[in-house]
């Protein structure tokens, strides 16, 4: 149950209302946008909410158990702050927002409704609709650590250890020559063999996705030319002549952390535990499954 400041509730019971739906929403990057379905701008809490926007809201669903609940964002293209090519580009992705009712004639008087964040984004050829989640989609996401066979360390973060900004780890090039929407032949990586960057990372340094990271599918060396393909293309297209850097690439096995990195000693991985077939292999005596101790 939420409680109202006594005006709010005193504007309520007038009967006749001026009830605005407000969005704040901060994404990812830090960055603050506000719109409102009012026709006028409206602001409050050092944010200026943009009227117009094209959005409707569905209704507020809540439920008392853990379930995650939603309220859907649907609106046109309209604001100069909502392009398409960053909504493909993932830049309003897990975008954290509060979703407020306020009286637009007196803007003190508000209530926040819920909070949440941008989850699934569908388009249509002429709208967008986003999904708000509640905060209780958050404790859908695993926490603590799976008992596996490979390491479940991010390579380079604290629990792995591994310097990637090492050169023997990074390589910085240039877009030769395209040979797809992902792939092409780079210079400056002739010290590093092939595989070495496969499932790395890759961060654009210039060009129109300068500053926007990739993940690396395979690192190939063909006739002597080093050939790279991205998992995925790149919402803006790539061009001759555009640079990066791009840091070396792990599969989380034990061999790889041993033979690329030295870094065994920090090793995530359980790779000794037995595996599904020792789990349903029937006894035999004689074998490692006589019943003897192990």
């Amino acid at each position: 149950m939420k409680t109202l400041a006594a005006a709010l509730q005193a504007h309520l019971d007038s009967g006749a209302t001026t009830l605005a739906w407000v969005w704040r929403i901060e994404r990812a990057d830090g960055v603050v946008f506000g719109f409102t379905d009012h026709d006028r701008p409206l602001e409050f809490g050092g944010v200026t909410y943009e009227p117009e926007s094209g959005f409707a809201a569905s209704e507020i669903r809540s439920g008392t158990d853990l379930a995650v609940d939603a309220q859907e964002a649907e609106g046109v293209l309209t604001s100069d702050t909502i392009t398409e090519t960053d909504i493909l580009d993932g830049r309003w992705d897990n975008a954290h927002v509060e979703v407020w009712r306020v009286n637009w004639s007196d803007v003190s008087q508000r209530v926040l409704m819920r909070r949440g964040a941008i989850g699934q984004v569908r388009r249509g050829r002429l709208a967008f609709v986003a999904e708000v989640r509640s905060l209780a989609h958050a404790l859908n996401q695993t926490v603590g650590r799976t008992f596996q066979h490979a390491c479940d360390a991010e390579l380079g973060d604290a629990r792995c250890g591994v310097d990637l900004e090492d050169p023997d780890f990074k390589g910085t090039g240039s877009v030769v020559m395209l040979t797809g929407d992902r792939s092409f032949t780079a210079s400056g990586l002739g010290g590093f063999d092939a595989d070495w960057f496969t499932l790395g990372r890759l961060t654009w340094t210039s060009g129109a996705n300068a500053g926007r990271t990739a993940e690396v599918a395979s690192h190939t060396v063909r006739a002597g030319a080093r050939h790279l393909a991205l998992l995925k293309a790149p919402v803006r297209p790539i061009a001759a002549g555009h640079d990066f850097v791009v840091r070396a690439g792990c599969d989380k096995r034990l061999e790889t952390c041993r033979d690329r990195f030295a870094n065994v000693l920090n090793f995530r991985g359980f790779p000794h535990i037995p595996g599904q077939d020792t789990v349903i292999r029937y006894p035999n005596r004689g074998d490692a499954n006589s019943g003897d101790v192990l």
